[in-house]
This record gives structure tokens, sequence and C-alpha cells, in this order.
């Protein structure tokens, strides 16, 4: 049997129910039986029967569109938004959220469009393609604290879900992680390992994850003893932080212990250390964040903090559906646990 050629009722023949109920299942009214639905969805696995998007579209009045939106604060040169995108394709961290939400999207006929909003122009055009109902609602990763994305979206009543807490507030639903008990999981790994004149390269301190994993850190440190960790802020980049190690190492040259906030910089760091003639982890060990590829690149592979991006991600889509199908109507909030990866950085 030709594909382009399978109809419902061939579905229906191999699933042993009615015409009507695999369009139910198509359409994914809630009231079908779990049992059944899987027996037709079965179904359409084994004949590769592909449903009409434009007909279901007129049946759901939806787009079948998800808006994957990457958002800053206000780049209007367009050298300064080149970079941006330059900077989020080359950042291993958001290939896993892509990951993850095209995992949860790709089994339930939806799909992304990928869309920036650095700048005010670009999230006008973000707004329009939500109000004009081109995209069902958006998923929202946001990488400036003075984003204004998220109030808009909530002021409007529009189905959104950002990948981290708002640093603006904002009623709207997002996932994240509970980032200051990574910091002290970093923070109790180096004093487990002996190491007591640590010091640690910050994320952004404007931002909710950046602030709350130093204040994890400095909570554990403090608990065991050591009322003061020197800091040095860095912008969750390679370059930021071998920027901020290098400081740290002119002030403070005799530090045996490094928690970089993420694993990019955690890598930057261990560049410069080496440059600097020390040892890792004889002499200076490493804690990096995020369980990313850079985490198994670096030189040496590095002890982290892992955060399960993917699951996040695949949870941000489940919830932005919800909200797009009516069985959510308030904000919601979840919040993942970290895990401690011991690598031979530490």
């Amino acid at each position: 049997m030709q594909r382009q050629s399978l109809t419902l009722e061939d579905v229906a023949r191999e699933a042993g129910v009615s015409r009507a109920t695999v369009s139910r299942v198509i359409n994914e009214v809630s009231s079908v039986d779990p049992a059944i639905r899987e027996t037709v969805r079965e179904a359409i696995r084994r004949t590769g029967y592909t449903p009409n998007r434009a007909a279901r579209s007129l049946v759901t009045r939806r787009a079948e569109t998800i808006a994957l939106v990457v958002s800053g604060a206000g780049e209007e040169d367009e050298s300064a938004r080149n970079a941006f995108a330059a900077r989020v394709f080359a950042d291993p961290f958001f290939g896993r959220i892509v990951s993850g939400v095209v995992a949860f999207l790709r089994t339930r006929s939806m799909h992304p469009v990928l869309m920036f909003a650095e700048s005010g122009s670009a999230r006008d055009e973000v707004m329009g393609y939500l109000r004009e109902g081109r995209a069902d609602g958006a998923l929202v990763v946001s990488t400036h604290a003075e984003d204004p994305l998220p109030p808009l979206l909530a002021r409007e009543g529009l189905p959104a879900v950002c990948f981290a807490r708002p640093a603006l507030p904002a009623p709207i639903s997002y996932v994240d992680l509970a980032h200051g008990e990574g910091g002290r999981m970093a923070a109790q790994h180096l004093l487990d390992r002996g190491r007591r004149r640590v010091a640690t390269v910050t994320g952004p301190l404007d931002l909710p994850a950046g602030q709350q994993r130093l204040a994890g850190f400095r909570e554990a440190m403090e608990r065991a003893g050591l009322p003061y960790v020197p800091i040095a802020e860095g912008g969750f980049t390679l370059d930021s932080g071998a920027a901020a190690m290098a400081r740290l190492l002119d002030d403070h040259p005799h530090l045996d212990g490094v928690f970089a906030a993420n694993d990019l910089m955690a890598q930057g760091a261990c560049q410069v250390l080496r440059e600097r003639g020390r040892r890792i982890p004889e002499d200076v060990a490493v804690v990096g964040f995020d369980d990313s590829s850079v985490a198994i690149t670096c030189t040496p592979p590095l002890t982290t903090v892992r955060q399960p991006v993917e699951e996040m991600a695949r949870a941000m889509a489940r919830i932005l559906q919800e909200h797009i199908e009516g069985e959510r109507t308030e904000p919601t909030s979840r919040i993942f646990e970290p895990e401690l990866v011991v690598r031979a950085s530490t």
C-alpha cells in the first residue's frame, strides 16, 4: 500500500477501531481511553500513515507550530545581533534544550520554529507571530536579566513557558533547577577533597541562576568555617571564564580549588591554570556546572554539577502543551534536582 494512499479507514482497520476514534486520537481529543489511544498510535506507526496537517488544523484551529524563542534585552545593531546568534549556536547548553524540545514535539505532530528576540524589532515580530496564531505558543530561553519578553507574554495571556525563572517577575510558567543546592554540592565536594583555599567564577550576578549558585556555594563554605570566598564574575562563556580565572590567580596565587558556575567557564579556567603552570587536580581542583559535552572534552574531564537539561526541556514543552489545550490555566513551575558527576578535574 502506498503511503500517500493511506486513509483514516486504513488505520482504523489496522487498529480494529472506528474511523471516528482514529480521528479523535490524531486530533488529541482527551476523552479517548489511553489504551485505545496507544493502539491507534501503534497502528499509525505500523502503517506509516501521515495526517494531513492542513485538514487537522481546520479541525483543531491550531497552527501545530511552537515558537522556540531565544530572547535578549535589546541588541539593535546588526553586527551585535549576528554575534548574539553565533554565541547561541556555539553554546552546547542551547543544543541540549533543542534536543529535549524536539524529542517531545516530534511524537505529537508539533513542530518548533526557532526565533530570536534579541532586539526590540525582533521582539515585536515574535509577539506579532504569536498574536496572529502562526504558532500555538512559545518556549522562551532568556539570556539577559532585563529581558522584557516574559512579562509581555504574560500580560497578553499568550501560552508560554520559560526555561529558568525570569529575572523580571511575571505570572508565567517555567522550569528550573535547584541552583543553590548545586552550588552546595560543588562546595562540599571541594571540601571533601581537602581544599580550603577555594575561589569561584560566578555566572552573571543579575541572573537568578548566577545568584543562587553563588549563594549555595558560599553557604556551604561558611558552614565549614570558611567565611570568605574570593569571587570573579563571568558571563557563562569560555573567554569570560578564562579572564575571571586570571584575575583570581593574580589576587590569590595560592588557591587550591575553583568552582566555575558553568562548564564553558570551567574550561576557560582550566586553560589559564595550565598556562600558569598549575596542575589539575593536584594543585587546583576544578568543578564546573551543567554536565555538558564540554565537561567530557575538557582537559582533564570536568567534575561538574549535572543539570538535566533535556528532561527540563521536555517538561517545558509538556507544560506548554497543557496550556495550549486548556488543561492548565494558571502559571506553574517545576524545579529539578542537580547531581554531582565526578571526573578527573578533582
